[in-house]
């Protein structure tokens, strides 16, 4: 019989003012003991209303089932029967808005803790299990995947396991796309994504770094060098300014940038040549996740004062409640329903300060979310050293530019049919290359149904 308790079992964190100064990962995870005890509010649903709200469709019953048994183990076959990356979705998925969200146990209080229990099952794996014998056939069809993000990783994998000889170009010198760079290590740990890349590799997946395609290599080369489809993964790095007064002072970050600089370039760390630290006072423009994540980095990196600047309320922001809440913890300040208009700067062209105005809610707009509209005379100044933006990129345009017969809409995104084909023969594409910035597990579904469609029309020929 399930445990009816109505509260998920708290999932030990370090304290927030201890961690606002480290980059080490923020939840410290699940003993055996609480996973099992959390898997035991599980009421096995015949619906199963969690599974239809996962995009990789994890069999989520099953592997929670087994939690409960004590078999860490066998729950870990069952997801990785799915899902290429589980250490990554039990970390960075929104799982309230997915699995979790349809939870029937969430109707009368706490949805079951599916994401909680996902990462402890692929931490046990990880730390105690044996890799399974790879015993693939090859097919003789190869595929080139363009981008070593959550979509590309995810239809590599799946295409791997089908018999296909898959090679990935990916432009950075490192593997794991946003995963990587975008995502801080607090969050998600670099280890754990270098774990999973490893782990396509033993399926025979070779991933080639530093190859910016649309540069190195053509489309059409990749085509004529003898790949029988290709799946573009390349993601939504372009990041969106505001093209406001001043914002091209110094001083002034798009948040990929200040964030690819952390995470990926190491800027933290004394011993690399990337420092980033003398940031002073710091103002983080938007609401999204992005900026909660370049927010808190701010903070770590010795920031005195860090604000997020949001132009909404925050029941409107998009990002996880969950971020919102330890940023808060941390000490990070929000300022809601404000928007700036002005960077000011110093006759040396360093950001001083950031001139804002207040902002109310008005109608709904095309998005179905009220629409922010200026105070008149509302204006004040926040004195700030440095401003990050982080309200949104679109796909980066070097690949496509290249590629005249791949459509694109008027923002950059690549057209694709139901298929996920774009409109030149077998060649795919998926994830936020064709959505716009979006999220690591859209990704990874987008990547999946990619490798069923490029498997469903290889197979015919």
């Amino acid at each position: 019989m399930a445990d009816m308790t109505p509260f998920k079992t708290e999932m030990p964190v370090q304290d927030p003012l201890v961690r606002n100064r480290n980059f080490s990962e923020v939840a410290l995870g699940y003993t055996p003991e609480m996973a099992m005890k959390e898997a035991a509010r599980c009421i096995g649903c015949k619906n199963r209303p969690c599974v239809a709200k996962c995009p990789v469709n994890v069999q989520i019953p099953e592997f929670i089932a087994l939690v409960a048994k004590g078999d860490f183990e066998g729950a870990y076959r069952v997801i990785a029967q799915t899902s290429s990356l589980p250490a990554v979705c039990g970390r960075v998925c929104p799982q309230e808005l997915q699995c979790e969200g349809g939870c029937t146990r969430g109707i009368k209080g706490e949805s079951v803790g599916i994401g909680r229990l996902e990462r402890f099952v692929a931490d046990y794996h990880r730390e105690h299990g044996a890799d399974p014998e790879v015993n693939i056939k090859p097919n003789g069809k190869k595929v080139a995947i363009v981008g070593a993000g959550p979509a590309g990783l995810t239809c590599a994998g799946d295409l791997a396991k089908l018999g296909y000889e898959v090679t990935v170009f990916e432009a950075f010198h490192t593997a794991g796309g946003v995963l990587v760079y975008g995502i801080p290590e607090f969050r998600l740990p670099k280890s754990i994504v270098a774990h999973e890349v490893e782990g396509l590799k033993k399926l025979g997946v070779k991933i080639m770094t530093d190859m910016v395609i649309g540069k190195v290599l053509t489309l059409d080369e990749l085509i004529e060098s003898g790949f029988n489809a290709i799946f573009i993964g390349s993601g939504a790095g372009l990041p969106s300014f505001m093209n406001i007064e001043g914002e091209n002072a110094l001083g002034v970050f798009a948040a990929n940038e200040f964030l690819t600089r952390i995470n990926l370039m190491k800027a933290y760390m004394d011993d690399y040549d990337t420092p980033l630290k003398k940031v002073g006072r710091v103002a983080v423009i938007g609401g999204g996740n992005v900026a909660m994540d370049a927010a808190r980095c701010a903070k770590r990196i010795g920031a005195e004062q860090v604000t997020v600047i949001y132009r909404r309320g925050e029941a409107e922001m998009p990002a996880r409640r969950e971020e919102v809440i330890h940023a808060k913890e941390e000490e990070i300040e929000f300022k809601f329903l404000c928007n700036p208009v002005r960077i000011l700067s110093d006759q040396n062209f360093r950001v001083t300060g950031i001139e804002c105005v207040k902002m109310q809610l008005g109608e709904p707009d095309a998005s179905g979310r009220r629409r922010p509209e200026a105070v008149a005379g509302s204006e004040f100044t926040l004195a700030v050293d440095t401003v990050i933006m982080a309200i949104g990129t679109t796909p980066n345009p070097l690949l496509t530019a290249t590629a005249k017969d791949i459509a694109v809409t008027n923002r950059g995104c690549i057209i694709v049919d139901e298929n996920m084909q774009t409109s030149k023969e077998n060649v795919y594409s998926g994830g936020d290359a064709v959505s716009g910035a979006a999220t690591v597990i859209g990704a990874m579904g987008a990547g999946k149904r990619a490798a069923a469609a490029i498997d469903k029309k290889l197979s015919e020929q």
